[in-house]
C-alpha cells in the first residue's frame, strides 16, 4: 500500500511571495548548502539510493532540448491494478491520501471520505471530484526522455505507487488547469505549497532519469532558490 508523507507545513507569507520574484539561483558545488547527487559522476542503477539536497538535485538534472513527436498518452497504461486487490492505482493514491478514509466497497467503488487538494487548498467529499496527477505530466516525461523507454518503463513511471511524491490527489479542476505544463509554465495556485512540489518534480525527474530544457533549469534554479536546502533521499528507478 502506498503511503505518502504528510504534506509539508505551508510557507511564511513572505518566502511563498518570493518564489515569483528571486533572481536566479544556481547552486555550485562549492557554495555551502550545495549537495552532492549520489548519482552524479557514476553510472546510475535502478534500485540505487541517492542522498542529495533540493539545489543539488536541482543542479545534477541533465539539461537537454525537449521533442513531443510521436507522442500519445496511451503509450503510458493506466491505470492498473498491480498487486491485483482489486483497487487501481488511481484508487490506491485516493485511498492513502483521504484526510477521512473513505468506505471501500465491491469492486473498489468509494464513497464518503475527505480529501484536501493541496494544489489549490480546497476540500472535497467525493471521490469523483479528484483527479490523480501524475506531478511531472505525461507528456512532459515523453518530452524528457520517455520517448526511448520500453511500454513497460512507461506503465511503471504512470502506476509510481514505489515514490509517493510521484503520484497526488488533487482538485479536478486544479489538475486540468496544470494539464501538460512544466514548473516554468505552472505552479500551484496554493503559494504555500510550491517549494514542496518543486521539490516533488525535482524528485521525480532525479528518480526517473528525466531532463530539463533550459527554461525549465532556470525556473527550477530561481523558483527553489526561496525554498529551503533541506535534504533529500530518493530510490532510482533506472
Amino acid at each position: 500500500m502506498r503511503i505518502r508523507p504528510a504534506l509539508a507545513a505551508a510557507l511564511s507569507a513572505a518566502a511563498a511571495a518570493a518564489l515569483l520574484a528571486v533572481p536566479a539561483h544556481a547552486a555550485s558545488a562549492n557554495e555551502p548548502g550545495a549537495a552532492v547527487s549520489a548519482a552524479a559522476g557514476h553510472h546510475r542503477a535502478a534500485g540505487e539510493q541517492v542522498a542529495t539536497t533540493l539545489w543539488g538535485a536541482i543542479d545534477a538534472l541533465p539539461v537537454a532540448e525537449e521533442s513531443r513527436e510521436g507522442y500519445e498518452r496511451t503509450k503510458f497504461r493506466h491505470w492498473i491494478d498491480a498487486d491485483k486487490n482489486g483497487c487501481n492505482t488511481r484508487a490506491e493514491v485516493l485511498i492513502a491520501e483521504a484526510a477521512s478514509a473513505p468506505f471501500v466497497g465491491a469492486k473498489c467503488s468509494l464513497s464518503g471520505g475527505v480529501w484536501v487538494s493541496p494544489y489549490d487548498d480546497v476540500v472535497l467529499q467525493d471521490a469523483k471530484a479528484l483527479d490523480v496527477d501524475h506531478v511531472v505530466p505525461l507528456a512532459e516525461a515523453w518530452d524528457s526522455g520517455a520517448s526511448a523507454w520500453s511500454a513497460a518503463e512507461r506503465q511503471a513511471y504512470a502506476n509510481d505507487l514505489d515514490e509517493p511524491r510521484a503520484l497526488i490527489a488533487v482538485s479536478a479542476r486544479s489538475n486540468r488547469s496544470k494539464a501538460d505544463k512544466d514548473v516554468a509554465e505552472w505552479l500551484p495556485p496554493a503559494a504555500g505549497y510550491r517549494c514542496t512540489y518543486l521539490t516533488d518534480w525535482t524528485v521525480v525527474k532525479t528518480r526517473w532519469g528525466l531532463s530539463v530544457d533550459q527554461v525549465e533549469a532556470d525556473a527550477l534554479h530561481r523558483l527553489a532558490a526561496a525554498c529551503p536546502d533541506e535534504p533529500l533521499t530518493l530510490t532510482l528507478a533506472r
